[in-house]
């Protein structure tokens, strides 16, 4: 086959697929957002912003609020467990680490629903923890771990760390270790090394490991449901419950708008410290 031919068979199926099922269907979404409740209801179309009101309550302002500092708990927590991690990940011989990737990998394979049912086993009152804490004696009662935000918190860690670990670690290995070297050289104190050298250059693989685990951890529903119960709200849950139970589907469509431009803006803030990372890498040259 020409390579022109399959080009642009591959290139217009990406796209096309892309279009059908991404773009249209978010195109529907921005629709919903401008139409009334009643409008959709009824069937008619009336372009109002009565969607993106409703979201401006109160009740949207708690859900982001404790939404956001969850996602942020959760976001901090990966980071430090994630950057030491594909550190030391970067440092091992080749065959061990390719064990340590592929155990880190591992957990993909599996659905990540069927993942949060397993940390019910774990954290229920008769589960494993509080069963070998019982035999151990270190607990005389069972300890209440499922259904709060310690659950939710726990699930989200869990369930996103390899989001984090992965772009951190693909970072590393495109940093010159002869630039550490250098530093180390000079005089530098290991502290110095890393947040003068390693940490700015790096920055990418941070920011884009962050963001991987901030965002999704606003919009993952079934995770506050399953552990946290009626307790936990999150966005996704709000934007959930208005199109699933409320059948509000402006308002819905309203958070999930304001979700998707929160999204854009961190991916605007990626490149932004990616082309600020590659400047630096190049001694300042644009």
């Amino acid at each position: 086959m020409n390579r022109g031919v399959f080009r642009f068979i591959s290139v217009g199926s990406t796209v096309s697929w892309i279009v059908l099922f991404v773009v249209i269907p978010y195109l529907f979404v921005v629709l919903f957002s401008t139409v009334s409740y009643e409008g959709l209801i009824s069937g008619v179309i009336d372009l109002s912003l009565d969607g993106f009101r409703e979201i401006c309550s109160s009740v949207f302002l708690e859900v982001c609020i404790s939404s956001f500092s969850l996602a942020l708990g959760a976001t901090v927590l990966t980071l430090l467990v994630a950057y030491p991690y594909a550190y030391i990940l970067t440092r091992l011989p080749e065959a061990v680490k390719r064990v340590m990737l592929l155990l880190m990998i591992i957990p993909f394979w599996t659905s990540s629903l069927v993942r949060t049912y397993a940390l019910i086993i774990l954290l229920k009152a008769n589960g494993i923890v509080n069963s070998v804490l019982l035999y151990a004696g270190l607990i005389d009662e069972p300890l209440s771990m499922l259904y709060t935000q310690w659950s939710v918190f726990a699930g989200l860690v869990y369930t996103l760390l390899p989001f984090m670990v992965l772009p951190i670690y693909s970072s590393l290995q495109k940093l010159d270790w002869r630039l550490v070297e250098a530093a180390r050289d000079l005089g530098a104190t290991p502290f110095s090394v890393f947040a003068r050298v390693v940490l700015p250059l790096t920055m990418p693989g941070l920011i884009a490991g962050s963001t991987m685990v901030f965002l999704p951890a606003l919009g993952l529903f079934y995770i506050p449901d399953l552990l946290g119960g009626a307790r936990s709200m999150l966005i996704g849950n709000y934007i959930k419950n208005q199109f699933l139970v409320a059948g509000n589907w402006s308002a819905g469509s309203a958070a999930s708008v304001v979700l998707t431009l929160l999204m854009c803006l961190c991916i605007y803030g990626y490149f932004l410290s990616a082309r600020k990372a590659r400047t630096e890498s190049m001694g300042g040259m644009p």
